[in-house]
């Protein structure tokens, strides 16, 4: 979503904000804006659009400063144009701010301020602030802003310069991430640690209630109220090249490469094979609970939540727990009855999706022990839960994820092979599962070498409009991810449903335009999978059918066949949706779409 990056030292603060800026891109935006001062006046430069705009309309003519604030917006409040964009500014001009995040309780804020004479020029809630500051204003400016903190509703990442202090920035964090980063004699903040690891690998990431002061050779942490607080800094252990394309068209498509890898590293270091079970350190804390629970509530949205969906099969098969899984954006709404032993697990890519986080805090306020798996280290999941596991799969700058994904997933089957050896399975089981995961990366290689295969599948599928994706257990939810990515990249409606409910409603839609991707791997469900393909056959609708190797019968029923590697039933939703990435991938291809930028969508969703 919305992204900052910020500069103050001694170099030209533009061609800093405008890298960082690009590098921000993948999160999602319609407009970006930056804001720089040096002895002058605030000098503020936005365009709607692309951040090519911006730049153009910088090229030749840019402010210098060595002080600058950057933003990227996503359009909540108000339209995607060049006055809705940030930086905003007050009357004076002698304030401009950047924010990620919604003020909820603008409107009644803004007609005081208007009743107090001062003029709008946007329709954003973010305005209100810069408004706020200069009403409030006492001659510094992080006194000025913990006057105003208090009494904004909703959540904020905000990054504030001002004419009076030319060597400072001003941040303050309540549920959106924000990170400082140290460099030699300069200073940087950034929502996401990529928009300013060309500069520095030495990271702070801010908590809720915190409030930065930075200068070019100095910062100061406080809380809100003006208590000083300690934060240590990480280093961060990938490079900058890792967020390049190397030589792929999109990163969507490097990254679906990378999945072997990222399988792997999922599992580095995790596998005890003597033992035939797994290590998973960050559990440590709560090991105790984990061997008493029968209740585990998987808690995620999105892509997320269908790798929990996979997750729920895998636990429940390995283990004698119960595991439900819940939209974290409905979660906090029910009424939770939540019985000793329960365990909720959060799972996040980015480690910062506000209704994720909103579940993570309502489990606490429970009393409810909360476990993590988040890819990003120090985001607000992996600080706010009791314990967790990182699946440090890299960077992933394609909106649609793909190879965080498999590493969730992979995550997921460690977690039930270590909680299925403490109750259920034998050692010689726990050996075939370690056994069946490390074939994993090379099976995921075999598939990305038909590459070119299922583009020329992709070819005869591209013309059409409408997809249905089916599947059983294990692959039902895999189902769900597939129609997903082909909705998120190539804007065709495509749904995903249970085989077994194709005859409850959606056969209604088959006909000869309506294609039905069929995932029908060998294991306990094919022979009905496969009648739910006759049943759409018999229709006229075409079906793409992702099978087994080997499978001969498969080509006699279905238009098209994707094969995939043999594997055990339990794994083979790891090998599955490699070709349904793929396929989605390479029909928004065909038809033209940004892949990597897909319209009103995020990477990064921080608010609910």
């Amino acid at each position: 979503m919305c992204g900052i990056v910020c500069y103050v030292g001694k170099r030209d603060a533009v061609p800093i904000l405008l890298e960082g800026l690009y590098r921000l891109e993948y999160r999602g935006y319609d407009s970006s804006g930056i804001a720089v001062r040096n002895h002058g006046p605030i000098q503020v430069v936005r365009a709607a659009g692309k951040i090519a705009n911006l730049q153009s309309k910088l090229d030749g003519l840019a402010p210098r400063g060595s002080t600058g604030i950057g933003h990227t917006r996503w359009a909540t409040h108000g339209k995607p144009t060049e006055s809705n964009a940030h930086p905003h500014s007050d009357c004076s001009g002698n304030f401009a701010v950047v924010h990620n995040g919604i003020i909820e309780n603008y409107a009644a804020i803004r007609q005081w301020l208007q009743q107090r004479g001062h003029k709008f020029q946007s329709e954003t809630d973010t305005e209100v602030i810069a408004h706020l500051v200069e009403e409030n204003w006492d001659g510094e400016l992080a006194s000025t802003v913990r006057k105003i903190v208090p009494g904004l509703a909703g959540t904020f990442g905000v990054a504030i310069i001002s004419s009076y202090a030319p060597n400072e920035i001003v941040l303050a964090r309540r549920g959106s991430p924000l990170l400082l980063g140290i460099g030699n004699s300069e200073m940087f903040a950034a929502s996401d640690v990529a928009a300013i690891l060309r500069h520095t690998n030495q990271v702070i990431y801010l908590e809720d209630e915190d409030l930065a002061i930075l200068h070019s050779s100095s910062y100061e942490i406080s809380s809100l109220q003006g208590v000083p607080v300690v934060r240590d800094p990480h280093t961060v252990d990938w490079d900058i090249a890792a967020a390049e394309k190397q030589g792929f068209p999109h990163f969507m498509l490097k990254e679906i490469f990378e999945e072997p890898e990222a399988v792997i590293n999922a599992m580095r270091g995790r596998l005890l094979e003597a033992e035939g079970t797994a290590r998973l350190g960050g559990l440590d804390p709560v090991r105790e609970a984990l061997c008493a629970t029968d209740h585990i509530i998987i808690v995620s949205c999105g892509t997320s939540y269908y790798a929990g969906l996979i997750g729920r099969y895998i636990l429940e098969a390995n283990t004698d727990i119960a595991v439900e899984v819940e939209l974290a954006s409905e979660f906090r709404y029910r009424k939770l009855n939540l019985k000793p032993g329960t365990i909720v697990l959060a799972i996040s890519q980015s480690g910062e999706t506000a209704d994720t986080l909103a579940a993570v805090r309502e489990a606490k306020h429970k009393g409810v022990p909360v476990l993590g798996l988040v890819n990003v280290v120090g985001s607000a999941i992996a600080r706010e839960t009791n314990a967790g596991i990182y699946n440090h799969a890299g960077p992933e700058i394609g909106v649609a994820s793909t190879k965080a994904f498999l590493s969730q997933l992979t995550v997921l089957y460690l977690l039930s092979l270590l909680l299925g050896r403490d109750r259920t399975l034998s050692i010689d089981e726990g050996k075939r599962f370690i056994a069946n995961l490390q074939s994993i990366p090379e099976k995921i290689g075999q598939i990305l070498r038909i590459n070119d295969a299922i583009r020329q599948v992709a070819e005869k599928y591209s013309v059409f409009n409408n997809f249905m994706f089916i599947g059983r257990k294990h692959n039902f939810p895999v189902a769900l991810e597939g129609a997903l990515k082909l909705k998120e990249i190539s804007y065709v409606h495509a749904e995903g449903y249970a085989a077994g409910e194709m005859k409850h409603g959606p056969i209604a839609l088959i006909d000869a335009r309506f294609p039905t991707v069929c995932i029908a791997p060998h294991g306990s469900c094919y022979d009905k999978t496969v009648s739910n393909l006759q049943e759409i056959r018999a229709r006229g609708g075409p079906v793409l059918a992702v099978a087994t190797e080997g499978n001969g019968e498969m080509r006699l029923l279905a238009d098209d066949v994707i094969y995939i590697p043999e594997i055990e039933e339990q794994f083979s939703p790891l090998l599955t949706i490699i070709p349904l990435q793929l396929l989605a991938y390479h029909i928004a291809s065909l038809r033209g779409c940004d892949i990597d930028k897909p319209r009103n969508l995020a990477k990064s969703v921080t608010v609910e």
